[in-house]
C-alpha cells in the first residue's frame, strides 16, 4: 500500500506506511512529510492558509476540498498528471505545480484570485493553450520554463501579448519594450479576442444581475410573475389545448387571453413587492417589541434580586426570593409566545392569495371556450361547418360528452398549474414565517431555562453561606 498523509495535530503532518515513520521538514506554521503518495485527512484543517507538499510522490490532487481558506499551495516536484481538485480553493493566490507530468492547463476556472502560478518543467506542448491564463485578471507572475512549448520561437511575445497583466515571466521581469513589440505583432489576433471577452463579460454581468433580481423576487415570493412564465407553463402541460385551438373562434379568444393573464400577473407581482416591504417592516417591529419585553423583564429580575440582597439573608426568605424572581420570568414565556402568534397572524394577513385573479380569469376563458366548443359541435352535427378540421379535432366533435370532457380536461390542467404556483408561494411564506418565529421562540426557551438555573445556583450559594454561619450557644 502507498503512503497516506495523516494529520495528527494542528502543526504536524505525518506519513506512516507499514509502521514506518518518515522524516519531517518543519516550516514554522506547518510540517511536511517526504514520500507522500496520497493526500488525505485534511478536512479538519479548514482554516489552513498555507500548505507545502513538494518533493513527494503524489499522483493526484485530491483531499483539498475543505481547505477553502488556502492562499498558498506548493505541489511541486511530484508525479501529478492532471490539474484537478482545486475548485473550492477560491482564495488561492500562489500555486506551484512545478516539475510534474501535466500536459494540459485545465480545471482552474474558479481560481480567480490567482496571482502567482508556476507550472514549469511539465509536459505542456501547445503554445496556444496559454490563452487559458487570460481569465486570471490578477495573474502577474507566471513560470512556464522547461515545457516543450517554450521551444517555439514565438514563445516570449505570444505569452506576453495574450497574458497582458504579466510582470514576471519565467523569473524574469517583462520589459516595456517586450510588451510593445508583442502588442505590435499580435494586435490583430488580440482585438477580436478582446471583443469576444467583452461580450462574454457583458452576458455574464447581465446573467448575474438577473440572478440577483430573481433572488430578490424570491424573498418577496413573486418569482416569475413579472412575465408570461406562468401562462406558458399552463399551456405547456395542456395536451388538449392545441386541438381546441383549431376550433373556429378560439383563435380570437387566444389572442386576447395571454395579454390579460400576463397583465394580472404583473399586477400581482407589483403587489407582492409592495407587501414584501410591509413584511420587512413587520419583522423589524416584531424584534423591537420582543427586545422591549426582554429588557423590561431583565430589569425587573435584577430589581427583585437587589431587594433581596439588601434585606437580611434568612433561610426562611430563600424560597420566597426564588418564588418572586421566578414570578418575573415565568410570565415572560407566554408573553413571548403571544407576540410570536400575533406576528404570524399579521404576516398571514399580509400574505393574501396572490393567484385568485388568475384563477378567475382562467374560469372566464374556460366558459368562453366551452361555449365555442358546443356551438362548433352543433354546427358539425348539422354539417354547417365551413372549415376543414384535422382528424384528431373531428374526433372530439362526435358528441357533447366528448367535447365537454376535452374542454374540462384542458381547463383542469391549467388550473393545476395555477394551484401549484399558489401552493409554492404560500409554502415559501409559511417556511419564512417559521424561520423567523421559531428561532426567536427557541431563544426564549433557552433564555428562560438559563435564568432559572442561575437563580437556583444563587439560592444554593446563599444556603451554603447560611449553613456555614456558626450560631453561638446560649449561656445560662
Amino acid at each position: 500500500s502507498g503512503n497516506i498523509l495523516y494529520l495528527l495535530g494542528p502543526r504536524v503532518l505525518l506519513a506512516v506506511s507499514h509502521e514506518k515513520q518518515f522524516s519531517l521538514i518543519h516550516f514554522g506554521c506547518f510540517s511536511v512529510v517526504l514520500d507522500i503518495l496520497q493526500i488525505a485527512n485534511l478536512w479538519q484543517f479548514e482554516n489552513l492558509t498555507k500548505l507545502q507538499l513538494d518533493n513527494n510522490i503524489i499522483e493526484k490532487i485530491e483531499g483539498l476540498e475543505s481547505l477553502v481558506h488556502l492562499v498558498w499551495l506548493d505541489l511541486s516536484f511530484n508525479n501529478i498528471e492532471v490539474i484537478e481538485g482545486l475548485a473550492t480553493l477560491v482564495k488561492l493566490q500562489d500555486l506551484s505545480l512545478y516539475s510534474n507530468r501535466i500536459s494540459k492547463i485545465e480545471n482552474m476556472d474558479t481560481l480567480q484570485e490567482l496571482q502567482i502560478f508556476s507550472i514549469g518543467k511539465n509536459n505542456l506542448t501547445t503554445l496556444e493553450d496559454v490563452v487559458y491564463f487570460r481569465r486570471f485578471k490578477h495573474l502577474q507572475t507566471l513560470n512556464l520554463a522547461g515545457n516543450p512549448l517554450c521551444d517555439d520561437e514565438r514563445y516570449m511575445l505570444y505569452v506576453v501579448s495574450y497574458v497582458p497583466n504579466l510582470v514576471y515571466l519565467d523569473f524574469k521581469l517583462v520589459r516595456d519594450s517586450t510588451v510593445k513589440e508583442a502588442v505590435l505583432q499580435y494586435q490583430y489576433h488580440i482585438e477580436p479576442l478582446e471583443r469576444e471577452e467583452a461580450e462574454a463579460l457583458a452576458q455574464l454581468e447581465d446573467k448575474q444581475a438577473k440572478q440577483k433580481e430573481l433572488e430578490y423576487h424570491k424573498t418577496a415570493f413573486v418569482e416569475y410573475l413579472n412575465g408570461s412564465f406562468l401562462f406558458d407553463s399552463m399551456f405547456a402541460e395542456d395536451t388538449e389545448a392545441a386541438k381546441l385551438a383549431c376550433l373556429p373562434g378560439v383563435d380570437d379568444l387566444l389572442q386576447a387571453y395571454p395579454s390579460w393573464f400576463v397583465s394580472v400577473c404583473e399586477s400581482l407581482f407589483n403587489y407582492g413587492l409592495k407587501e414584501h416591504e410591509n413584511r420587512e417592516a413587520e419583522v423589524s417591529h416584531f424584534h423591537e417589541y420582543l427586545n422591549e419585553v426582554l429588557t423590561a423583564n431583565q430589569q425587573e429580575g435584577r430589581k427583585r434580586i437587589l431587594e433581596f440582597e439588601n434585606q437580611s439573608k434568612k433561610a426562611s426568605q430563600l424560597d420566597f426570593m426564588f418564588m418572586q424572581v421566578h414570578m418575573v420570568i415565568s410570565p415572560l414565556f407566554p408573553s413571548v409566545k403571544e407576540i410570536l402568534e400575533e406576528f404570524k397572524r399579521n404576516i398571514a394577513a399580509v400574505a393574501s392569495t396572490f393567484i385568485e385573479n388568475c384563477r378567475e380569469l382562467e374560469n372566464h376563458h374556460h366558459e368562453k371556450l366551452l361555449e365555442i366548443s358546443i356551438t362548433t359541435l352543433e354546427k358539425s352535427l348539422k354539417n354547417e361547418l365551413d372549415v376543414d378540421l384535422p382528424a384528431d379535432v373531428q374526433k372530439l366533435l362526435v358528441d357533447k360528452t366528448t367535447i365537454v370532457n376535452a374542454v374540462n380536461a384542458s381547463h383542469g390542467t391549467r388550473l393545476q398549474s395555477i394551484d401549484k404556483r399558489e401552493s409554492d408561494i404560500l409554502s415559501n411564506i409559511y417556511h419564512w414565517q417559521n424561520s423567523v418565529t421559531e428561532k426567536a421562540f427557541q431563544n426564549e426557551i433557552d433564555r428562560n431555562r438559563n435564568r432559572v438555573k442561575e437563580i437556583i445556583l444563587f439560592i444554593e450559594n446563599l444556603q451554603e453561606e447560611l449553613d456555614s454561619i456558626k450560631i453561638p450557644e446560649a449561656t445560662e
